[in-house]
């Protein structure tokens, strides 16, 4: 009989469901807040919403055991899970308002399958991306996503009570109870920090009457998954802009499948590995399209969990797979979701989006303080930060480029630092300053 500290060990069912769970909870408020900010800023029905949540939750676990048990060369055969990436969030926004969900959902066909083929020939580009570059990226999209954090704080954008009193409160004591157990709780409890906060500041709200129940009547008690829910349109601007976050989004996934080898199971990640998880990444962003969900991602909550706790088998966490599926499969757990009020994710986005920009910081740190690197991170982020934030700076490029990059901060930065770390000179080691 295995372990649940082996890759491959043999577990038995009821020793392993608990680790799985422990895997899900810690990614699943994570995992479902993307798409239900990006239907509360589209403006789409609470049964779309629904519907869309559910299938969010149907698509993590595909793309999870994906990852654990490969299919051909797609799946690097680890412990990853994943969910719903936050990194496509702005840009999703962005054209969702402006080119309608069909034409979101196209890019995000499209861009899944130039992904997952990039990840089929791993050779040919993961020496592009250096871990100043991956770490410039990384610290670019927690810098992007702090606005989208503060608007949901205050009630949503648009919204008739933003920035009330009322989602004031309740987004600081989610805030607040978030920290708390964060600061002062152990084990399993402090990953589920986020999970907490979201149950303390939901219960809030109810209380002080936020909360409209009204739409749980006459749901299902079980229903399938939505199959393309808005008609795919395919424009060439807004698949150039999502490919240009797809490659971004690769890095996060190397870099995810490089943390957990090293982490947990104390070992460098191969070349093939890289590869076939950013495979998985596309291929199954594709299938996400097609049900109306944005892109997925390797969750790095669930890295730094392994990591800590060791527990590596891949049936264990398959087991957390299968629990995604099974809730995906009844209605009423998305309805209900929809009635978290925006304060609530606010409090609980706020945390991590500052875990992402903090992870960023980390990468920076780690890749070294040479002038080499301030030049590349510190114009890469000035430009991409602060270009993308003039309205207007754009309006003498074609239409394309200012789809790809006038609002779409990653995209710049990616591009730049990329540029700037196959221009520059390669510097000495005596030269490093740290």
């Amino acid at each position: 009989m295995g372990s649940i500290y082996e890759l491959d060990g043999r577990v038995p069912l009821i020793k392993a469901i608990p680790f799985g769970l422990q895997h899900v909870l810690a990614m699943f408020v994570a995992n479902i807040t993307p798409i239900m900010l990006l239907a509360n800023v589209a403006g789409i029905e609470a049964g779309t919403s629904a519907a869309l949540i559910q299938n969010c939750m149907i698509i993590a676990g595909i793309g999870t055991l994906v990852q654990l048990f490969p299919v051909w060369r797609v799946g690097s055969r680890l412990p990853i899970v994943m969910g719903i990436s936050f990194t496509f969030l702005s840009l999703a926004m962005a054209i969702a308002t402006t080119q309608g969900m069909g034409a979101l959902m196209g890019a995000v066909i499209v861009g899944g399958l130039v992904e997952g083929i990039l990840g089929l020939f791993p050779r040919y580009w993961t020496k592009l991306i250096t871990s100043t570059v991956a770490a410039t990226v990384v610290t670019a999209i927690g810098f992007s996503l702090l606005p989208i954090a503060a608007n949901s704080f205050a009630g949503g954008e648009g919204s008739a009570d933003f920035g009330s009193s009322a989602n004031w409160i309740v987004g600081s004591v989610t805030l607040l109870t978030c920290l708390l157990t964060q600061v002062f709780s152990r084990g399993m409890l402090r990953s589920l920090s986020v999970l907490i906060g979201l149950i303390v500041g939901y219960i809030l709200s109810v209380c002080m009457g936020m909360v409209d129940f009204s739409m749980l009547k006459d749901v299902d008690i079980v229903a399938f998954p939505r199959f393309m829910p808005f008609k795919p349109e395919f424009r060439l601007d807004a698949i150039l802009a999502i490919i240009c976050v797809y490659l971004v989004s690769a890095t996060e996934t190397i870099g995810d499948t490089s943390a957990l080898c090293s982490g947990a199971l104390r070992r460098e990640v191969s070349v093939k590995e890289m590869g076939s998880s950013v495979a998985c990444d596309g291929f199954v962003s594709t299938i996400a399209g097609l049900f109306g969900c944005t892109p997925i991602t390797s969750f790095s909550q669930n890295v730094g969990l392994a990591t800590m706790s060791k527990v590596i088998n891949r049936f264990a966490i398959a087991t957390g797979a299968i629990v995604m599926i099974l809730g995906g499969l009844f209605p009423v757990i998305g309805t209900l979701l929809t009635t978290i009020p925006q304060a609530v994710l606010g409090g609980c986005t706020i945390m991590m989006f500052g875990s992402i920009l903090f992870a960023g910081f980390g990468m920076l740190a780690k890749a070294g303080f040479s002038e080499r690197n301030m030049i590349i991170v510190g114009l890469s982020l000035s430009v991409g930060l602060g270009f993308t934030q003039c309205a207007g700076l754009f309006a003498s490029f074609p239409k394309i480029v200012q789809t790809v990059f006038a609002e779409n901060c990653v995209a710049v930065v990616f591009l730049l630092a990329v540029i700037l770390n196959l221009i520059l000179p390669k510097e000495k080691k005596d030269e490093v300053t740290s």
